[in-house]
């Protein structure tokens, strides 16, 4: 390994400016002015990939954004074969005002990289593909078999994924599913996360008269569709911070002991945590623990409410229509149908018979809790040990990656959460940034894992 990490410390100022270069690119999925930026992306991927000595690339269309798949198959039949997911699409970047720099100039500064994408997820991908450079350009091949599978919309909801995996099982067998779009617990404490929640989320939308109405010669009259919104939502939990649709909990899988005496065993500080966030206190469901609720216990949340009017002045009127996004997160062994079809049912049955109710379920995914005892767990404990000097922890995430769970389905094969994030990168908020420690490390790390997998 002593070439190959050599390579990596020779080669940091250009892998740094590749991953600037991929950085600028503005791969906004969900924003349909972007779409030539995304495209552009995957082309920058694809001829970025070839770069480094994997010539099997292909940019598969799809009905929404296009697929990178790359494979490198020369470490033969009886060599393990490793499936590297990630994504190459990012969040848009509002409110746009409280960036300190532009979203798509990169800024380095105190360590770490300013710029949307860095750790969701250009940054953690862009790990894997120099590590795979660092061992063809010294050993001249892999002691594993690699494919890369990348998609364009998982800050959309990867709506062309699931059939892309589902009709192309045979081209992604693996042994072996390496994600790196998840984060460490605390900066130096290389962490290695076991679950994933799920998620269902839905836009409600109720209306009422043909039109708005004034309130002064309507109100008291006919029912405020803006009111019985606010309403509803409110009826979706208790005081006790449990969520009321009826047999919701049916399904979560409580934690063990073992994990619960593990989370108190980690460095977790409620005033830092409260202060970081400038809030006096914490909420959640009673009887658990931050850590618990965040990571380990389902939550619903009202994620925006439109309706009537919102600008400056005053109108008095009965809006016709309202609308909210709400989103669950979910734990094992919940599946996001179940769910989606719960609150639906729930939502028909209070709503009263003065307005109309619609739900629409706009996507979902299921959560994912992995074995800690495969062989990939294994060489990525030994791996990161080895990178940073540090032995890693174990920790759940409240966040999902709804693909995950298709990987163990269709393609039956465990997945290897190494993510290189930190708490601070500020994913999907304004100034989002990565570690450049983390960066570097990544890199090793994914080498040295490549190496203890075989």
């Amino acid at each position: 390994m002593k070439e190959i990490i050599n390579y990596i410390e020779q080669n940091k100022e250009r892998f740094m400016n590749e991953l600037l270069d991929f950085l600028r690119i503005p791969s906004i999925s969900s924003v349909p002015e972007n779409k030539p930026d995304v495209l552009k992306a995957a082309d920058w991927l694809s001829n970025n990939i070839k770069s480094v000595g994997i010539n099997d690339v292909t940019i598969y269309p799809t009905a929404g954004h296009p697929i990178v798949y790359a494979q490198y198959l020369d470490a033969g039949e009886s060599a393990q074969t490793i499936l590297v997911y990630g994504h190459y699409d990012v969040q848009p970047v509002d409110p746009l005002e409280l960036w300190d720099s532009s979203p798509f100039e990169p800024v380095i500064k105190n360590g770490k990289i300013f710029a949307r994408g860095t750790a969701d997820d250009k940054g953690q991908l862009f790990m894997h593909i120099k590590s795979v450079e660092a061992w063809l350009r010294t050993m001249g091949k892999l002691p594993v078999n690699v494919k890369f599978l990348v998609e364009g919309e998982e800050e959309c909801g990867s709506n062309n994924l699931d059939i892309f995996i589902e009709e192309h099982a045979e081209l992604l067998k693996c042994d072996t599913v390496i994600v790196s779009d998840t984060e460490w617990f605390a900066p130096g404490l290389p962490s290695i996360c076991y679950s994933l929640r799920g998620l269902s989320y839905v836009e409600v939308t109720v209306t009422g008269p043909n039109r708005d109405l004034h309130s002064g010669t309507f109100g008291g009259g006919v029912d405020n569709p803006l009111n019985v919104l606010c309403w509803l939502v409110s009826q979706l939990k208790d005081s006790y911070g449990r969520i009321t649709i009826p047999r919701f909990y049916d399904n979560v899988l409580n934690l063990t002991k073992e994990e619960r005496d593990g989370f108190k065993e980690l460095p977790f500080n409620l005033e830092e945590y409260c202060k970081d966030l400038d809030v006096s206190e914490v909420y959640g469901e009673n009887g658990y623990t931050t850590l618990e609720r965040v990571w380990a216990r389902p939550t619903l949340d009202l994620n925006g409410i439109v309706g009537g009017y919102t600008g400056e002045g005053a109108k008095t009127i009965l809006p016709s229509k309202a609308t909210a996004k709400i989103s669950m997160r979910l734990v094992p062994h919940q599946t996001h149908t179940e769910i989606s079809e719960k609150i639906t049912k729930y939502l028909k049955q209070l709503a009263p018979p003065t307005v109309k109710l619609e739900v629409n379920v706009l996507h979902g995914g299921n959560p994912i809790l992995v074995s800690r005892d495969s062989d990939g767990v294994k060489a990525a404990i030994e791996a990161l040990k080895e990178a940073f000097g540090v032995n890693p922890v174990f920790m759940r995430e409240g966040g999902s990656i709804p693909i995950v769970a298709l990987f163990d389905s269709v393609l039956h094969a465990p997945t290897v959460l190494m993510g290189m994030g930190l708490p601070s990168d500020n994913i999907h908020s304004p100034n989002e940034n990565y570690s450049i420690d983390n960066f570097y490390g990544g890199i090793k790390a994914s080498a040295i894992f490549f190496d203890k997998i075989k």
